[in-house]
């Protein structure tokens, strides 16, 4: 072989290693397999933002509690000149062209299925790449006006994303368009958290410890107070007697107790939100103990504007409650009165 030949030769094995460098570095393009769309770590990532054309869910963690995954949720105003019930309203109520105000937002305590989600999405990664797509494409894929929006807020900086389905396909497994134009298929469990957030994702245990986790309580009404001494844990038998007749069991006090602790909440206020008509007034309160010190509260008061609110010490704010409370609250006062 002449010097000619070993020229061309080494010039093709350079440009075979170059293309295979090159093959080896590109994402892949619809091969099946977990793909990362954006490196990003659970330290440098800041907030999730999922946004729709009626509402939107943001996923925050507090710089001074980083155990702890925040929720907003907020409701997305009307497009303009859109009426606010959807043109099913003729137009001659008093208040015709008028758009009332959308409802401010709500700050609640995320969840385990929210300190996960927000663990998936750091690294963001989908289940396939697809590459640089078409106009044609983009438009059956969904992603040309897609009002759904996916924003990774990372050191300071926002990475937004457009995420959009098919028309008449499952919104199970959506597609994803990068900033740089690279659309990729994403996993089927990640947007339906974000886009039911308020169902999902929001912590609504009204403590952190069980039935158990206390081994006293006082009960706080007006000005009177009676302190109780708790034994056992279900699913063994639960007695509550008086603190200064242990040996004295309280039936009575132990089913108006077992029906304080298992209040259910129909509606999480946020954090620093107030019901209707300003603060309630408080008509009963219990603090709970367990070897002598502090383990959490519940407090049940009346709202201005009727009905009845709990707060806690997990919950961020006042908790509405069902009817029904107020067989409670007049029991309360014979509780809380020593024998």
């Amino acid at each position: 072989m002449n010097a000619r030949g070993v020229a061309i030769q080494g010039a093709l094995a350079v440009a075979g290693l170059v293309a295979a460098f090159l093959v080896w570095q590109r994402e892949p393009e619809g091969m099946p397999g977990e793909v990362t769309v954006l490196e990003v770590s659970p330290r440098s990532l800041q907030r999730v933002r999922y946004a729709d054309a009626s509402r939107a869910a943001e996923l925050f963690r507090d710089p001074n509690d980083e155990e702890t995954v925040w929720l907003r949720l907020e409701t997305q105003p009307p497009p303009a000149g859109a009426p606010a019930d959807g043109g099913v309203a003729d137009g001659g109520g008093a208040d015709a062209g008028g758009v009332p105000p959308p409802p401010p937002p709500r700050e609640l305590r995320g969840n385990e299925t929210a300190k996960g989600l927000w663990k998936r999405l750091a690294p963001l990664k989908a289940t396939r790449a697809l590459g640089e797509l078409d106009a044609k494409k983009l438009e059956e894929l969904g992603l040309t006006n897609s009002p759904r929006k996916l924003t990774l807020t990372v050191d300071g900086r926002e990475q937004t994303f457009t995420v959009a389905s098919p028309s008449g396909t499952s919104w199970g497994s959506p597609y994803l368009r990068r900033e740089d134009g690279r659309v990729f298929l994403l996993g089927p469990a990640l947007l339906p958290d974000l886009e039911n957030a308020s169902s999902r994702l929001v912590d609504r245990r009204k403590h952190t410890f069980e039935m158990g986790g206390f081994d006293a309580f006082t009960v706080f009404q007006g000005k009177n107070a009676r302190a109780f001494v708790v034994n056992g844990k279900p699913p063994s038998p639960v007695t509550v007697a008086p603190q200064n007749a242990p040996d004295k069991q309280d039936e009575f006090v132990r089913n108006w107790f077992d029906r304080v602790w298992r209040l259910v909440p129909t509606d999480l206020l946020g954090k620093g939100e107030e019901p209707a008509g300003g603060a309630p007034e408080e008509v009963f309160r219990v603090e709970f103990r367990q070897g002598g010190k502090p383990v959490g509260f519940v407090i049940v008061a009346r709202g201005l504007q009727g009905g009845f609110f709990l707060k806690t010490e997990h919950l961020p704010g006042w908790a509405k409650l069902p009817s029904g409370v107020d067989t409670l609250a007049s029991e309360a006062v014979k509780v809380s009165q020593a024998d």
